[in-house]
Parts: structure tokens; sequence; C-alpha cells
């Protein structure tokens, strides 16, 4: 038996009728970029995360850009995060001109730990950028309070945390700003790259709009004039002023989701929470059937309602396991093998060995199973009776 650690291909089976209907009106359409599929998916996105405003852009990574730049982070600023987190996390701040501030992560709930942020802070700190790993909320409750105490923006990273609840509310995950990725593995993903900005505060969503279109139009103009307000300097008379595309005001980006996959995740949409409700089956038997062995298995956090993008065991001979399972067949892998403050990337920074102590041990000691939700129960069924027989080390 051969088991994908995620098959999407699986996916679109299921609902393949309904996928390639949206697409094929797109293509006859011939509106590829914007027009009514990005604009009412944007539209419906936000509504179900609880914002007011959704900005769609061109992938995960480029969400987190416009989202620091929309808050004027850049060079000298620091944005407190996690390195217990895809590259991407990190490398956006690094690609504003700020520099990325790692504490580390709670070792149960894997997501950062709120008693390590103030230590963190500095007279350079204008963010914190918590990341909902796996799945799995944030304390939200208590980094809020820490950034209205210190002044300092929330951008939440929600690359994997579509449908992740807080307090019963999709919408107390977001931040100021949150960030999202539609990775064609995600909880729900595009055929393709695709990424979103949310936020109910409509200047930081017209810097996004402006931004992700080479900052021209209106919302370009309107972002600069506001910027020279906050520098107390006078707007300039002799800037030409004009709504389409050749005016720029902003040094921006070219990040658009495209129309095909803005029709193909409308869609999906629709079937988000019985995806969710699927992983969250299947986590339920995989937590039972592992009582009393010496797997670790991932918690729900205290307020938090898991839509486990990941599924994360525990065990102190994960890497044995990992090879055992890979050799029957089930794909399996460490997410993530090398912690950001540890990448050749940032060595600049100084960081070593020991830094980030529960970070660093979990490179070594989790591993991610099968959790996607059209695994079936044969399949299901074999992965338990792996797990069990090959962790007898």
């Amino acid at each position: 038996m051969e088991i994908q650690l995620m098959n999407i291909q699986r996916q679109h089976e299921t609902y393949s009728k309904e996928y390639e209907k949206a697409a094929l009106k797109v293509l006859r359409s011939g509106i590829y970029i914007g027009g009514q599929e990005v604009n009412k998916f944007e539209e419906e996105f936000a509504s179900y995360e609880g914002a007011k405003y959704g900005i769609s852009c061109g992938n995960g990574s480029d969400s987190i850009i416009l989202a620091l730049r929309s808050l004027g982070i850049g060079v000298g600023d620091e944005v407190i995060t996690v390195s217990w987190t895809f590259f991407a996390t990190a490398e956006s701040i690094i690609a504003v001109g700020a520099t990325p501030v790692f504490i580390d992560v709670c070792s149960d709930t894997y997501c950062m730990n709120p008693e390590l942020i103030e230590n963190a802070i500095t007279s350079k700190t204008k963010a914190v950028l918590p990341v909902h790993l796996y799945g799995q909320s944030c304390d939200m409750k208590t980094i809020k309070a820490i950034c209205r105490k210190h002044n300092l923006y929330l951008i939440t990273d929600c690359a994997q945390s579509t449908g992740t609840k807080y307090d019963n509310q999709r919408k107390n995950t977001l931040g100021d700003v949150a960030c999202f990725s539609f990775f064609p593995t995600k909880n729900l993903g595009c055929a393709g790259d695709g990424g979103m900005v949310l936020t109910d505060n409509e200047d930081i969503a017209r810097a996004c709009r402006s931004l992700k279109v080479h900052g021209s139009g209106e919302d370009g103009l309107l972002t600069l004039k506001k910027n020279y307000s906050l520098r107390g300097e006078t707007f300039p008379d002799n800037i030409p002023s004009g709504k389409n595309k050749y005016y720029n005001y902003l040094i921006g980006y070219n990040s658009r989701l495209d129309a095909l996959q803005a029709a193909i995740l409308r869609k999906k949409l629709v079937h988000i929470e019985e995806f969710i409700d699927k992983r969250r089956e299947n986590v339920t038997l995989f937590n039972e059937a592992l009582k009393g062995t010496e797997y670790i298995t991932p918690i729900q956090g205290e307020h938090c309602y898991h839509s486990y993008y990941i599924y994360a065991l525990k065990h102190t001979n994960a890497q044995i396991i990992m090879k055992r399972l890979k050799a029957a067949g089930i794909s399996c892998g460490t997410y993530y093998p090398i912690p950001i403050h540890q990448q050749g990337a940032f060595a600049q920074f100084g960081y070593h060995k020991g830094s980030l102590p529960v970070t660093e041990e979990l490179s070594k000691t989790t591993f991610a199973i099968p959790v996607f939700p059209e695994l079936y129960s044969d399949e299901r069924d074999y992965i338990i009776e792996q797990l069990k027989t090959v962790s007898e080390v």
C-alpha cells in the first residue's frame, strides 16, 4: 500500500465536475486577471473568516509582504515572530528590509509562547507576527493584550489555518492584518499559488490593493497622501494624478490572484467545513488508537478549534520511525527539519544551538502523517497498524 502525505488528486476527483466547470467558464470568458470571480472570492472568503476586507494576491508569502508594507514596516524595524514555521514567514520580513526577532514556541501547542514576547520587545519593535501552526490557533487573547499594551501591530500568519477558530469565532484568529495561503495542499487550496490579506482597516486594505498592482490607481494615490501626512510633510502639487494602472504612486509588486484560481477556490470554499470535519474525524480516530503508546498526539489548545492542516506526532525515536513508515509505503515528514533560526540565510543574526530549545527539539522529535479529508478507512487502519509496529525499537 502506498499512501501520500497529502493527496490533492483525490479531492479534485471528488468534486471534479464543479471545479472543471468553473475553470472552463473562466477560460471561455477571456477575463483571466481580475474580474467578477476574483471580486466575489475576496468578498466570500473575507465573510467566511469574519473580516471586512479581503485583498487577494499571488501567494502566501506576498500576503505577508503586503501586510508589512501596508503598515509601513521596513528598514530599521523589528518584527517578533517564531522560527518554528515555514521559511516564508521570516523571509517576508527580510524582504521589506525589517529584522525578524525569533522567540520560542509552547511545548504543547507548538505556537508562539506569549510569555516570551515582552522580553523580546525593543525600541525598534513594530509588530508581532505569530503563526497559527498546523491549524492550531495561538493564544490570541494574551498576544492581543501585549500588542495593545506596547502599541504594536499584530500580523497573523494564517497560511495553515483556514477555518480555525478561537473562542468559537474564526474572526478571533485574525490580527490587525491576517495573511493566508491557498497553496494546493492547504485546507483551502487552489490549482497553483494564491494568497489573501484580510483586515478590518480600510486604509490597510487600500494600501494592499495598490501595492499588489505596482502601487498604482486611486488606492495608491490615497496611500501616498497618507504617508506624506504621517510624516508631517506637504503633499507635492506637481504629481500627476490619475486612477488607472499607468499612474504609479508606490513601489509595489505584481501579485495578483488569477481569475481561474479564484473560480476554483470559490467552489472549494463551499465545501471547506466538510473538509475540516473529515480532518478532525481522522484525528479523533488516530488519537484514540494511539492512547497508551509512546506517541504524543497533538492537543487542541484552550479556546481553539483546530483545523488540522497537519497532524504531527511526537516521539523520541521520530527519525527511525519515519524511515520505517516510508519503507511501509506511508509518506511522512517533519515540519520543519531545520528551524529558520538555524538556516544559513539567517546565520548573520547570531542564533546558536540552544537559542530556541523547544523549537530545536520539535525539529528532531515530531513528524506528520496523512490526515487529508479523503483518506480511506483502510488506509487509516493501516497507518495505525504500522505506527504501532514501527515504534517497537
